[in-house]
C-alpha cells in the first residue's frame, strides 16, 4: 500500500485492542485520512488471543484483506510472546511496541531475531497509577500513535479528548484520567524513539 502504513495489533479478549484498533481508525479519520480498522473473526472469548488491524493512508485504501507485512505491530499482553510469532511479516523498517515491566533485553529473545526497532512501555503500570484500573489499551493506543507517527501528537492528543467527551459524556471523571494515560505514554515512547535516533545517527 502506497502513501499508508498497516499496523497489525495482538492482545486477548477483553483488554481492549479491537477498540484500540478502531479509535486509532476514528482519530486518523477526523485528521482527513483513508481508514480501516477492523479485528479478525474467531473466537472472542475472554483471554483468548485476538488480532486486529488498521490502514491509514492518505489515498484511497483499495485492498480489504487481513495484514500480512505489517509496517508496525502492537503487543498488549506480553504472554502471547511465547504463543504467537507476533513478528510475522513484520518489515525491519517498521517497529514493535510492546506492553511489558521487562527491560528490552529481556525481550528480545521472543522476538525470532528481528532486526528492526523494538519498544517497550509498561502499559499496565501507566493505566492504573492514571485510571486506577488494568486498561492497557489506552497507554498502548498512544505508543502506537507515537511509533507511528500517523499524526502530530498535538492532533492525536486533540481528537482523543473530543472522542472521551464524546463516549464519556455522563462520567467526565473518567476523561482527564484516560487524558493522562495517553500523554504519559506517548510522551515516554516518543522520549524512546528520539533516543534510539539519536544512537543510530552517531552510530
Amino acid at each position: 500500500m502506497k502513501n499508508g502504513i498497516e499496523i497489525r495489533w495482538h492482545g486477548r479478549g477483553g483488554q481492549g485492542a479491537k477498540t484500540a484498533a478502531l479509535l486509532l481508525a476514528d482519530v486518523a479519520f477526523k485528521t482527513g485520512q483513508y481508514v480501516q480498522g477492523f479485528p479478525e473473526y474467531g473466537p472472542e472469548r475472554m483471554g483468548a488471543p485476538i488480532t486486529a488491524y488498521n490502514r491509514i493512508s492518505s489515498d484511497k485504501i483499495r485492498v480489504h484483506s487481513n495484514i500480512y507485512h505489517p509496517d508496525y505491530v502492537a503487543v498488549v499482553d506480553e504472554t502471547l510472546l511465547d504463543s504467537v510469532n507476533v513478528t510475522a511479516g513484520l518489515k525491519e523498517t517498521g517497529a514493535i511496541i510492546i506492553n511489558t515491566a521487562k527491560k528490552k533485553d529481556e525481550i528480545m529473545k521472543h522476538l525470532n531475531g528481528y532486526k528492526g526497532s523494538v519498544y517497550t512501555i509498561d502499559a499496565r503500570k501507566i493505566s492504573v497509577e492514571t485510571l486506577g484500573k488494568n486498561f492497557p489499551n489506552t497507554p498502548m493506543l498512544a505508543a502506537a500513535a507515537a511509533v507511528s507517527g500517523v499524526m502530530p501528537r498535538e492532533d492525536f492528543i486533540s481528537e482523543m479528548r473530543a472522542s472521551y467527551e464524546h463516549k464519556f459524556a455522563k462520567k467526565p471523571e473518567v476523561i482527564e484520567g484516560n487524558m493522562k494515560a495517553l500523554e504519559t505514554a506517548y510522551d515516554e515512547v516518543a522520549a524512546a524513539i528520539h533516543k534510539d535516533q539519536g544512537r543510530k545517527k552517531s552510530a
